[in-house]
């Protein structure tokens, strides 16, 4: 430890205080331990209790079973993907669409608005028959649903980060000649950018299950028709393993939408590491 009074040195650590990676390993150890922990005691008990594997399998038999159908398993998880990537995509393009022109436009935002609220107000479930009697078991009624599902929030999230922009910096571009279009490219969306992500996070979950609600109405390949085809088998251990396939979907989209935040927003994270 320096000496009372003398500088530590560039990069030098304060005493007490760790590297920013072993923070970050800290922070990461709980998500990683209690998954674990969980499928620990999940095999245990199906192994010591001798559980019916139609009932409950062990999560060392979903495994197995999954390498053993691993090319089903990604035929299904392609068709999958691809619903989800377009259907996620579009939504972003109409989301931006509509959040900036209900933003601009006050009579349209007030004329959207309970429409947009009321549409949310209508379950999946019911929805998703509708899509396949209209429009088939193709890939447009599952890419229309996920817009559907997933527009709102980040419509939502984009008009309350324009309505949270700074009145001051406005003021300020408004003194200096600014225009209103300038205004909203300089200030404004980049402010809004913040909640934007917080949508699309948010949105990135439900693509997934938009998609799989759609296949397990009606459809020829994705996760949805093949948990129902093994539901009907009594194949638990495949229906888990869809299950899981799903859910990791899920993360790694959650996961790339953050990594695209720190991409685009440098300035937001370097200001919450020095809060």
């Amino acid at each position: 430890m320096p000496a009372k009074g003398v500088p530590l040195p560039v990069g030098a650590l304060a005493p007490g205080r760790r590297a920013p990676g072993a923070r970050h390993l800290a922070g990461l150890l709980p998500a990683i331990v209690v998954p674990l922990a969980v499928l620990v005691v999940w095999q245990l008990y199906c192994t010591l209790a001798d559980v019916d594997p139609t009932v409950l399998p062990t999560p060392t038999r979903i495994v197995d079973q999954l390498v053993s159908n691993r090319d089903i398993a990604w035929t299904h998880t392609l068709q999958t993907l691809q619903e989800t990537a377009i259907g996620f995509a579009a939504s972003v393009v109409f989301a931006l669409v509509v959040a900036v022109a209900m933003d601009q436009v006050a009579w349209l935002r007030r004329s959207l608005y309970p429409m947009l609220v009321g549409s949310q107000t209508i379950p999946v479930i019911a929805i998703a028959p509708l899509m396949i009697i209209w429009f088939g078991f193709g890939l447009f009624p599952k890419v229309l649903l996920i817009i559907l599902v997933t527009f709102f929030p980040i419509v939502v999230a984009l008009l309350d980060g324009f309505a949270s922009t700074e009145r001051e910096a406005m003021n300020l571009l408004r003194t200096m000649g600014a225009t209103r279009g300038q205004i909203f490219r300089l200030v404004r969306f980049p402010g809004a950018l913040p909640h934007l992500f917080t949508g699309l996070r948010i949105s990135a979950t439900y693509a997934v299950i938009a998609a799989i609600f759609a296949e397990y109405v009606g459809a020829y390949d994705g996760l949805g028709i093949w948990m129902s085809q093994s539901k009907n088998a009594f194949r638990t251990d495949l229906v888990f393993g869809a299950i899981g396939i799903c859910a990791l979907i899920s993360i790694v989209l959650f996961v790339a939408v953050g990594v695209a935040a720190r991409i685009v927003m440098p300035w937001y994270f370097a200001a919450r590491r020095r809060a």
